[in-house]
């Protein structure tokens, strides 16, 4: 949203516009912490609405008439608002990191990483079925989650054995992407002991600097 301020130095009044970051959000999310963790690691200032997930406040008139497709996160930036944890992560990525090293600008690591970011909202979200099953008791086929969610954590694994991060050898919104869902695979009950390259990963990614916590993920 923004906010207009008026200051009066006398003789004329000057209007600043201040852009404010919103962000609609539930704790409990992978999606949403994917934003929550990207904002902190360039300490990028926002306010965070809570929405009762559980209870599917986002699907009520207030968040749909912001959301039609009925999810979260939701993501203001001034007059900018996005759906989509992967599509928030480029924006973020693109207008935030000074550094240019979470998404590169050239082609070829654009498509690298924009590959982890579709398996990140697509095939992991298998993964978070199943959590939905065993958390929320959600009406889904547990068992067929569970091993479509296995067989993209042993391709992870498989990519992995030869590197330290998903793409270019170092962070970027590849990893922001995957990093919650298979971190929460356990809340799905599925084991990831058959996974060491993707443990140690996880590993790495916890002590990033400014990485932070969310429940389930500590």
């Amino acid at each position: 949203m923004n906010r207009n301020f008026q200051v009066n130095l006398g003789y004329q009044v000057v209007n600043w516009r201040v852009r404010m970051i919103n962000l609609y959000d539930f704790e409990l999310s992978g999606s949403c912490y994917k934003i929550r963790l990207f904002l902190n690691i360039p300490g990028v200032e926002y306010a965070a609405e809570s929405v009762d997930f559980v209870h599917k406040e986002h699907k009520t008139e207030k968040y749909t008439a912001l959301n039609p497709f009925g999810e979260l996160p939701i993501f203001e930036d001034g007059d900018t608002r996005l759906r989509d944890a992967q599509a928030i992560l480029v924006y973020l990525a693109k207008k935030y990191d000074r550094s240019n090293q979470w998404f590169p600008d050239d082609a070829e690591s654009m498509g690298k990483i924009m590959q982890w970011l579709s398996t990140g909202g697509g095939e992991i979200m298998n993964a978070a079925g199943a959590r939905l099953v065993k958390i929320l008791d959600y009406p889904l086929d547990l068992a067929k989650l569970q091993a479509d969610a296995r067989r993209v954590f042993k391709i992870m694994d498989a990519h992995l054995a030869t590197r330290e991060w998903l793409e270019l050898g170092h962070p970027t919104i590849a990893d922001i992407a995957c990093f919650p869902y298979t971190a929460l695979a356990w809340q799905g009950d599925i084991d990831l002991a058959e996974y060491p390259n993707v443990r140690r990963w996880l590993v790495r990614f916890r002590a990033m600097d400014r990485f932070i916590a969310m429940p389930g993920v500590e």
